[in-house]
């Protein structure tokens, strides 16, 4: 679920007074994702997946945070989670802490970072982990802004950005910021839902 690319020399990063706790971005995006078909396919248990999504989503948002590589809008509403080209995160060290976020269901979650890591482009680039807006703030241009700003430092890197759309709604915002389909959908298996690769060229 991590890019595994050379980097090049990256731009420095702006300083940020504030930023919500991990805590505040793991409810944020648990509650983005709650009926997610990704989600609900990983935990089909409504009342087990509400119990179990914020560990998980803390994991994410810990490693992005590891590498400076959390965006925000100023009042938390809007989340952004990457990584940068070149980060290696520890994968050993990440499924520790995904089986005890998940407990039984880790063996789904291994079966989308399989899935995943077979058709990860090799190209240096910018990896979209997750991204969210708080419900009710929908189509309010926030996770547009979001998205601006990695592909901005995409284009001045001159590298590459992707992500795997999980929803209509995801791929939509993608496609506004530059992204286009690569190649066929990740499909799970089971009856599982399809994630949309989707990368974008430095312009």
């Amino acid at each position: 679920m991590s890019p595994n690319a050379s980097s090049p020399t990256a731009l420095p990063r702006p300083h940020r007074p504030h930023r919500p706790s991990a805590g505040h971005l793991s409810a944020l995006l648990s509650a983005a994702f709650h009926d997610d078909a990704l989600t609900r396919w990983m935990i089909p248990d409504e009342r087990l997946r509400a119990e179990l999504l914020p560990g998980f989503f803390r994991v994410f948002v810990e490693l992005s945070a590891a590498h400076d590589a959390i965006l925000t809008t100023p009042d938390g509403d809007a989340v952004l989670l990457f990584l940068p080209p070149g980060a290696e995160p520890d994968e050993e060290a990440l499924d520790t802490a995904f089986a005890h976020a998940l407990g039984a269901h880790t063996d789904k979650l291994r079966t989308i970072a399989r899935l995943q890591a077979e058709r990860h482009p090799h190209t240096p680039h910018y990896y979209i982990s997750f991204g969210a807006v708080r419900p009710g703030h929908q189509q309010s241009g926030l996770m547009t802004g979001l998205l601006a700003q990695i592909t901005a430092r995409a284009d001045a890197e001159q590298v590459g950005a992707y992500t795997e759309a999980s929803s209509p709604g995801g791929e939509a915002a993608t496609r506004r910021a530059g992204f286009d389909r690569l190649g066929t959908d990740i499909t799970l298996p089971d009856g599982g839902p399809a994630l949309r690769p989707m990368w974008r060229n430095p312009r």
